[in-house]
């Protein structure tokens, strides 16, 4: 099947096609509040359902184009509304539900809803919490509504007995808003058009090879969506979604077992609990992680686990362009001694449709590409990508649509959206992309250069007594006989004019479970003769024993939350004497 036949409008039509071709096909599968997987629903069924539900909400008022905030959880609920949703063309609004609440209170007041479809306990929170205060149409998918109008249910047997037509969607109509996970910032609600979710569909499956047929185990449900498009079973795990990292790997095993698990996409937190855990994984012949880097030794313990000829692959991209380029795990092994040695972590080569190129690193907006400066090989800036699964914008983000997108002129005089990623990295003579951290978290500093917290970080994560570390900045300020944190509000750095302010280099290091904190004397001297032995390691100068585990984003609980570490080692350097 192709997805990018002039028939298909959106991603509902292929879900009609796969209908049609095997309807008693078993598209989904959830765990009930037992955990025994007693709720599973067919092609044909999540069809016809979702059929029924979009001309419900029809008949209640909702039109295409509105947009109706979603806050239902992996069940097949979750996947009859989305599908409904597509199906009329109105436009469904997704936000992390572990998010801070004042964040998740902002979110929503930017997608300015028109309808609130939610489990009972959305419901009573939107109404306690002032969620989405003007919506129009409130629908639970309880058995009553309940701090609602209807429910989910009487939606669905309304427009069984009403049947719509809805007509057919155009490619370039907005189909979601997915807000990103707000791990370096306050969430952004990335806007999907159709024609994105359609070229998503058809890179996935030619870059990972994905047939109909195979069984998946998706530990980040939205990514079941695609599920019914490639014509596959997906079989939602028993698990907090937003906690992926205290999955119990018990209960993976059991449902890959139970159902012949085939593929499996998750989290390098989720990757890490079925590596040490440390039994098979029988049939999984393509695991796919995503989210932050997976570290080496992840990577081969899991490889060592799954059937021979198993792959790994560790797809880059971001809510706002996703995939942007791939690497299979043997290959990211074979370059395990680069990525330690400071050289980077490599994603892989660009996505076949996607562009991706290196521009000077700057933190002012773009407008034209021929304003942007591009870079040779091998030197790090900034990574942009052009291409199909680049969207065009943020909803009602203005100024960070600004900021993130560059509009080109193409020679035959189109034009398209350049999507600069916030990521720095570079591209090797083999064409690989190699990522070098986020752009927001490099450390600038005050004595001169720049250091990428995945050039730094990697050395010192080799360590035997090292969970992982963090590379932040430490704000100095200039004073006569050297330099000292500044204490001014909002990390304001005073100056004068002996001594530019700047930043220095901090690592925050977590340590490996059951190693006491009273060697950290000790590691700290090893850690700071690692850092002599290279010269861009040599420009870190201060090391802090982080207690506990990292802050981590709660989408998938594996990129470190930087920001708040800075704050945490300013609060514990409050003076540096001088800036070494």
């Amino acid at each position: 099947m192709n997805t990018q036949d002039a028939d298909f409008t959106n991603i509902a039509d292929t879900l009609r096609q796969r209908a049609q071709q095997n309807p008693e096909r078993i598209v989904m599968r959830c765990p009930g509040k037992d955990g025994r997987y007693q709720v599973e629903i067919s092609t044909g069924e999540l069809d016809a359902r979702s059929t029924h539900i979009a001309a419900g909400l029809y008949r209640l008022g909702i039109r295409r184009g509105m947009r109706c905030v979603v806050m239902v959880r992996p069940t097949p609920a979750f996947f009859l509304v989305m599908f409904a949703l597509m199906r009329m063309g109105a436009v469904p609004v997704l936000v992390d539900p572990g998010i801070d609440k004042r964040a998740l209170k902002q979110c929503l007041a930017e997608a300015a809803p028109d309808a609130f479809i939610g489990i009972p306990l959305a419901m009573f929170a939107r109404l306690v919490l002032g969620w989405a205060r003007g919506v129009k149409y409130r629908i639970s998918t309880g058995s009553r509504a309940w701090f609602a109008d209807t429910t989910l249910a009487a939606i669905e047997r309304e427009g069984a007995a009403n049947p719509q037509d809805f007509g057919s969607t155009a490619t370039d109509d907005p189909a979601a808003i997915l807000f990103t996970s707000g791990s370096t910032g306050v969430p952004k609600g990335v806007l999907y058009r159709h024609r994105h979710f359609l070229a998503q569909i058809q890179m996935l499956r030619d870059a990972f090879g994905i047939a109909p047929g195979g069984v998946d185990l998706p530990t980040f449900p939205p990514f079941a969506l695609f599920a019914p498009a490639l014509g596959l079973t997906s079989i939602i795990p028993d698990m907090d979604p937003t906690q992926p990292a205290k999955a119990d790997p018990r209960k993976l095993h059991a449902a890959i077992r139970r159902f012949g698990v085939s593929q499996m996409f998750g989290s390098p937190a989720l990757m890490r609990v079925l590596a040490e855990h440390g039994e098979p994984l029988p049939g999984v012949m393509r695991a796919t992680s995503a989210g932050a880097p997976v570290p080496p030794d992840v990577v081969e313990k899991l490889l060592r686990l799954m059937p021979e000829g198993g792959q790994l692959w560790t797809p880059y991209g971001a809510t706002e362009c996703l995939p942007v380029a791939v690497i299979e795990g043997r290959e990211l092994i074979t370059l395990r001694a680069r990525t330690e040695a400071g050289a980077g972590t490599c994603v892989g080569r660009p996505v076949p449709g996607n562009e991706v190129r290196i521009i000077a690193i700057t933190d002012e907006a773009i407008g034209d590409w021929r304003q942007a400066q591009e870079v040779p090989q091998g030197v790090v800036g900034e990574i942009t990508v052009a291409g199909p699964v680049a969207t065009d914008s943020y909803f009602n983000r203005e100024a960070q649509t600004r900021l993130a997108k560059i509009r080109e002129t193409l020679p035959d005089g189109s034009s398209r959206i350049v999507h600069r990623m916030g990521d720095l990295g570079y591209l090797d003579g083999e064409g690989r992309l190699w990522f070098c951290g986020r752009k927001s978290q490099r450390v600038v500093l005050a004595a001169g250069g720049t250091l990428c917290t995945e050039q730094i970080e990697p050395v010192f994560n080799t360590h035997p007594d090292v969970a992982r570390t963090a590379l932040v900045p430490v704000p100095v300020a200039a004073q006569k006989g050297g330099l000292e944190l500044n204490q001014g509000d909002a990390g304001q750095l005073r100056q004068n004019a002996d001594t530019p302010a700047g930043n220095a280099a901090c690592l925050c290091v977590e340590l490996r479970a059951g190693v006491a904190a009273s060697e950290w004397p000790r590691i700290r001297e090893e850690l700071q003769k690692t850092a002599d032995g290279q010269v861009h390691t040599a420009r870190v100068t201060h090391f802090l024993h982080y207690p506990g585990s990292f802050p981590v984003d709660i989408r998938h609980n594996a990129k470190i939350g930087r920001e708040k570490l800075a704050e945490w080692a300013k609060q514990q350097l409050p003076k540096m004497d001088r800036l070494q």
